[in-house]
Order: C-alpha cells, then structure tokens, then sequence
C-alpha cells in the first residue's frame, strides 16, 4: 500500500492517481512481474473512495498491458512496459499477402504509438467467440475482422463500443461501429465496367466463387455487371483439371484457383490474353510478375492500414468505403 498516493490536493482524478502510482512503482522497481496489487478493498478503505473508482484504475491498466486478472485472486504485474499510448487486438482472419501488406501499412501509420498484437480466427466462430472473450478488457482498441462468419456481432458487442473498428467486411448488424471497408458488389461491378472493352473481345467471363469465406457481394457485382452488358456468363465453385474454352474469361478469387488455371493452360498449350483471359482478385507483388503479369481488381490494402490507423489514433465513428480500382496487365 505504501507506493499507492492519493491526495485530495491532486489535479488528477482519484482513478488516475491509482494508475500513476502503480506505474511510478513499476517504473522504480517497488513492483516486478507478476507481483500483486493491493486489494480493491484495501483501497477503498485505506482512501475512503468508491469501489468503482478503484476498479476502473485496475481496468485501465489491465487495458493498458501492465496487470492481469486472476479470478477470486486479484490483481498482479504483467509487464513494467507501457511505452505505448494504445495497446490494440487485432483479429484477423487469415494472413495471406494483402493482408500483410495492410498489416504492415498500418504499423508504419501508427509509427511506434502503440502496441499491436495480432490473432487469427480462421473463419472459425468458436475461436473467434474465445480470442474475443478472452481479450475482453484488455486492449484500448479492437479491430476486428469478421468475414462473413455468422453470429459474430453477439460477440463483437461483448467489447466496448466505442472501442471497437470493423475491418474489410462490414454488414447492417455492424452499422454501430467505427469502420474500414470494402464495397465488395460495387468494386466488382466497376472493375468489370472499365475493362469492358477488352471483355468484349471475349466469348464468356466464367467467375469461380468457391463460397466459403469469399463476400457474396462478389457474386452480386459480377451478376449486376453480366446482365445489365449482356455478357454471356457462367459461376462454378471449383477449378481443377477443368478444360479451358478458348475465348473464356475467368475471374478468379482465390490464387490456388489461379494456379490451377495457369497450368491447366500450360497443358493445354493456350496462351493468355490471345486464347482466354485472366482477372484475379486482390493484388499481390507476385502478380505483376507471374506469366507477364495478372490483371487484378484489388482495393488499396496500404491506404486501408494508413486509414485505419488514422481512425485509431484520433478517435471517429466513421464508416469508410476504402477504394478500389483495376489494375491492366497481359492476362487480358
């Protein structure tokens, strides 16, 4: 109890004070890793303030990284490090090389200001459920991912909301929040719109959707764009040892999926962009490499990290349709 100051003479607020003192004792070696803080009781009755205000202090540093929780036990020291004006969970679902490519935009935006730990759900809703409910508390800021998992917003509105930033997918379920995002049918549509001249030369745009994780709103672009141009179309969920159709176009979401139709054209001895063309779906450095270079419809993965962090170093209720655009290479 002797490093917890408290003084009805002090500017700051009782809470802060409690936090200053734990950090102040960190800082001078009084508290070390895993030490424990004095009860909230203890508090309450040695300065004779509420229960809350002693409560939301030990919250606030649990947010902050410094202490953790042990039911019926306490509170202990986790770590004397809390160099950081946020501390931010940030739940993907998968890494794949856009993804990092956001990731890494958006620790170049927050330049050392925060800490950023990152998790995975896998399209998963009971890791999902479990990563959120266990981190519950213990951040500043939450970005969270989605997809199209059913029954996350249950568990999104477990966190705080104003703490909270939906990222790439957002749904009405999910207006309430902050957020980032892609507009999955209208990216889609324009992209398809601006390159319709070349598609023109073509007898068939075959989109393979696979149907899992991909946005529907995929499907509702490329349908929005076939009928309203006539285009002649087709959907299958699945590309492997297909035969291609000269004069095909496939739109293509998934880079196994790309993959597969490069080499069934190899076999086929067909060549891209004169017998069948390739759209692919999210840019990669990869891709302006791969047989002469792959047009893709891709939205701006690091103005999206730059954005977010943004967002999250100076607080908004913003909804954030993030740009998309295509990108002309040899595949078409």
């Amino acid at each position: 109890m002797k490093f917890i100051k408290i003084s009805e003479d002090n500017n700051f607020p009782k809470y802060q004070q409690i936090i200053n003192s734990v950090e102040k004792a960190i800082a001078n070696q009084l508290l070390k890793k895993n030490d424990k803080l004095p009860s909230i009781n203890k508090i309450c009755l040695e300065f004779k303030i509420s229960r809350d205000t002693v409560l939301y202090a030990y919250e606030e540093l649990k947010k902050k990284g410094l202490v953790y929780s042990v039911l019926g036990k306490g509170y202990f020291v986790k770590s004397i490090d809390w160099d950081f004006e946020e501390r931010i969970f940030l739940l993907f679902d998968e890494l794949n090389a856009f993804k990092e490519n956001l990731y890494l935009s958006f620790l170049e935006a927050v330049n050392n200001r925060a800490k950023v730990d990152v998790f995975f759900h896998y399209f998963n809703l009971e890791v999902f459920k479990k990563l959120i409910e266990d981190n519950v508390g213990s951040y500043t800021k939450y970005i969270i991912m989605p997809s199209n998992i059913n029954g996350t917003t249950p568990i999104i509105k477990l966190l705080p909301k104003n703490d909270v930033y939906i990222l790439d997918q957002t749904n009405p379920e999910l207006k309430e929040y902050a957020s980032i995002y892609q507009n999955f049918a209208k990216d889609m549509f324009e992209g398809l719109k601006k390159a319709k001249a070349n598609l023109e030369e073509y007898q068939r745009l075959v989109l393979i959707f696979p149907g899992q994780k991909e946005p529907i709103g995929m499907v509702e672009g490329f349908l929005n764009f076939c009928e309203k141009y006539k285009f002649n179309h087709s959907i299958i969920s699945d590309f492997k040892d297909e035969e291609i159709k000269t004069g095909d176009v496939y739109i293509i979401l998934d880079d196994r999926h790309l993959v597969n139709v490069i080499l069934q054209s190899k076999k086929q001895k067909l060549k891209i962009k004169r017998d069948f063309g390739i759209i692919s779906y999210n840019e990669t450095p990869l891709k302006t490499v791969v047989e002469n270079g792959i047009t893709t419809i891709s939205t701006d993965f690091s103005l999206m990290g730059k954005t977010l962090a943004e967002m999250l170093l100076h607080p908004t209720n913003q909804k954030i349709e993030n740009p998309s655009d295509i990108i002309f290479r040899n595949s078409l």
